[in-house]
């Protein structure tokens, strides 16, 4: 079977409320759920949280959460993978058992289900072996990019690629969410992304990292264009 977990933790900080804050006159959270159901992919859509408050939203949403998160898994340094593990494991012992997991996060309002349905057609076509992870590639050479120091003196990191032609550098990619799919074998191993990887690639302009007001405002001139268009 396969499962859908979104983790919405309480207690953002640079976005106050930022997994439920009113997105475009929906909460944030409903677009990741919303565009889960309309996969048709998944037996079960899991928001994985610490806060009544989101349970809450999630609930009026018409989406039940079974569980709440344990407090341990919910502070700023755990990462996802022990999180994804520790739902799977709750609905092993549950009698559920899911063989793949795909990680929405609840921060997405871009995503369309037409993308999680042909992430998942490329990872079946090998034989779900490897992890995906959604790539993005750099409007410009990684070789470009420089350092900026607190008096405002710059360093190339790549002083002999400088010269060179953007055509003559191959093409880099930055992972840029908003999911990743994995097999429950997968979140067994201690580094499930030191072997080989499989992407799927989205444009820029569907995918955007939402961290700052800055990026909030940006999400939402994309999804009224992306809407109207």
């Amino acid at each position: 079977m396969r499962i859908a977990i979104i983790p919405a933790r309480g207690g953002s900080k640079r976005i106050p409320g930022k997994n439920i804050i009113p997105f475009c006159g929906q909460p944030m959270v409903s677009y990741s759920i919303n565009a889960a159901k309309a996969s048709g992919l998944f037996q079960k859509i899991h928001v994985s949280t610490d806060s009544d408050e989101i349970r809450q939203t999630v609930e009026t949403l018409g989406l039940s959460v079974d569980f709440m998160r344990d407090p341990a898994l919910a502070d700023d340094y755990t990462g996802l993978l022990p999180v994804l593990k520790w739902v799977v494991d709750e609905y092993r012992q549950r009698g559920e058992i899911y063989d793949e997991i795909c990680c929405i996060f609840s921060v997405a309002p871009l995503l369309q289900s037409k993308d999680i349905n042909a992430a998942f057609e490329l990872f079946h076509k090998h034989k779900s072996m490897y992890p995906l992870l959604v790539m993005t590639r750099y409007p410009v050479p990684v070789e470009w990019a420089f350092r900026r120091d607190k008096d405002g003196f710059m360093t190339a990191i790549s002083p002999s690629q400088l010269n060179h032609r953007s055509q003559d550098i191959p093409e880099a990619y930055y992972e840029s969410g908003p999911f990743t799919i994995w097999r429950n074998t997968h979140l067994l191993s201690e580094n499930p992304l030191s072997g080989k990887i499989l992407s799927y690639v989205m444009p820029g302009d569907k995918v955007v990292d939402i961290d700052t007001p800055e990026d909030l405002s940006r999400a939402e001139l994309l999804f009224r264009i992306i809407k109207n268009a």
